[in-house]
């Protein structure tokens, strides 16, 4: 497997040693968190196949514990950008672990946490950071900051948002709230507003501390803003004193074909006061990152010796030499990024889908993306849907995919459409 494979499959989809390992997961594991068949009467309300088990993955490729090669549209959540097990990603974890593989977070930095930050700055012409391990941590690092240099509560989130599931950040996401949020709301606390994404803006935003956005997003459903929306929204903040908050957890690190969504020349120069950072910042490790304007990070005051927001694993060296290796691999990556979007989402169109998207994050309209992404993996492409409908196809592939495996994609995903008409015509 080299990474630039077509699918070769050797048994049914799933295989049987992958099913023998997500009986043993269904023990062990909480019910909610893997979907899989009810195997056992223990087991209630469950997806209708059991997924696959991933044993090594390189480039766009996956292989299965049961030997089948697969293509990866996901980059695994959007995590491997520059594909999986990137060479230098890989060989920069390995030369950090022989040296340091732990600091100890506001105590004690190490060079590799230093020089990320600074690279950081460089990249964003932001200031100051605050390094966590998750979306989530760097999204509640952001609230926090705001709330402090603001001095207000309120939060503007927005319909349909998607900011994370830790108990902090849970209210300011809207994306199938009903599922996520519901069993909790009693324990959420009340002083976030939700606003149409893309919607006439309000007429004021004094109220506010912050606000919050996905400049495209994401697990919505690849959902564009209109035409200078984004644009109005921090002018409109700005005027208004709101701490802007740009979550790019999915949009950063070379996803819409700029460094940053915050970059897209439609802003003309505009920055957010914050930025959330995450997913494909290191190319597998899990850190993430809120980095701001001076003026607002300094809110926090200094450090007395008892940092106030921390967390053990801040600025881990190993993360942070992989981040190094990553975010050098895609700054070269940019213009291949944009080809390849520009390739996928115009085979696409030929064979008569509609996309939505920038870049390499492209949604494909459908309205049955549940059979579609079954069949696609039992066809040897690994997919997910998107929206709160499930109303599109969520494509974020390896920036390192191949022509080849985004043409043979194409080709099975029109076979698929092909079936469906077919059947209706039966019917």
């Amino acid at each position: 497997m080299n990474g630039t494979q077509l699918p070769f499959l050797r048994t049914k989809i799933p295989g049987p040693i992958s099913q023998q390992w997500i009986d043993r997961l269904a023990l062990r594991e909480c019910p909610a968190i893997t979907a899989r068949r009810a195997r056992r009467a223990m087991i209630l309300g469950a997806a209708k196949d059991d997924p696959i088990v991933w044993h090594s993955a390189v480039g766009a490729n996956v292989k299965d514990v049961d030997g089948n090669i697969f293509i990866d549209l996901t980059s695994g959540f959007g995590v491997a950008g520059v594909g999986h097990r990137a060479k230098k990603t890989v060989q920069a974890a390995q030369d950090q672990m022989d040296v340091l593989v732990h600091a100890m977070g506001d105590a004690y930095a190490d060079p590799q946490r230093i020089l990320l930050l600074e690279k950081l700055s460089e990249l964003t012409g932001m200031d100051r950071s605050i390094l966590g391990s998750s979306g989530s941590d760097a999204v509640e690092a952001a609230l926090k900051t705001a709330r402090l240099f603001s001095g207000k509560d309120k939060v503007l989130s927005f319909g349909n948002a998607y900011h994370g599931l830790s108990l902090g950040v849970l209210p300011t996401t809207d994306y199938k709230s009903k599922m996520f949020r519901g069993p909790f709301q009693n324990q959420l606390a009340t002083h976030v507003t939700h606003h149409p994404f893309g919607a006439p803006l309000p007429a004021t935003l004094k109220e506010f501390g912050a606000i919050i956005v996905e400049p495209i997003q994401g697990r919505g459903g690849i959902q564009l803003p209109p035409a200078n929306w984004l644009a109005s929204l921090i002018d409109l903040a700005r005027k208004d004193g709101a701490v802007v908050i740009f979550d790019e957890i999915y949009t950063g690190f070379g996803r819409t074909g700029t460094m940053f969504g915050f970059q897209d020349p439609s802003l003309n120069g505009r920055i957010p006061d914050l930025l959330c950072l995450g997913k494909g910042m290191a190319g597998g490790f899990p850190i993430s990152a809120c980095i701001g304007r001076a003026e607002v990070m300094d809110a926090w005051g200094a450090s007395k010796g008892e940092a106030i927001h921390t967390q053990t694993f801040l600025g881990n060296p190993v993360g942070c030499s992989m981040s190094l290796a990553t975010i050098s691999q895609i700054e070269r990556q940019l213009p291949e990024i944009i080809s390849k979007g520009k390739y996928l989402r115009k085979k696409l169109q030929q064979a008569g889908f509609s996309v939505r998207g920038k870049g390499m994050m492209i949604g494909v309209e459908m309205d049955n993306t549940l059979a579609a992404s079954r069949y696609l993996l039992q066809n040897g492409f690994i997919v997910l849907p998107a929206g709160t409908n499930a109303e599109v196809l969520a494509l974020t592939p390896p920036f390192v995919i191949s022509a080849e495996q985004m043409d043979l994609f194409v080709a099975v995903l029109k076979k698929f459409e092909q079936s469906k008409k077919a059947a209706k015509e039966d019917l």
